[in-house]
């Protein structure tokens, strides 16, 4: 993984992570693995039932905005 990728991606969630928060939530970068990031949604977005919409609609969009060799985003639930 390319540390340019992974800077990216950070800075992509660290855009989006205040308003997880302020719903009481968080989310983590687990890894980077080609052109797919996998997440972890913590706090109450993991048990949020609109979870996969904020994921499809927030995160990857956030993260494909601001890296867009990223095609897929995935949510691993703990």
């Amino acid at each position: 993984m390319s540390d340019n990728i992974k800077e990216k991606v950070e800075n992509a969630l660290d855009e989006i992570r205040p308003f997880l928060q302020r719903d009481g939530g968080d989310i983590s970068l687990l890894e980077i693995n080609a052109n797919t990031v996998t997440v972890r949604l913590e706090g109450a977005c993991s048990t949020c039932s609109i979870n996969q919409m904020t994921l499809k609609s927030g995160v990857e969009m956030t993260i494909k905005k601001h890296a867009p060799e990223i095609e897929n985003v995935i949510n691993i639930e703990s």
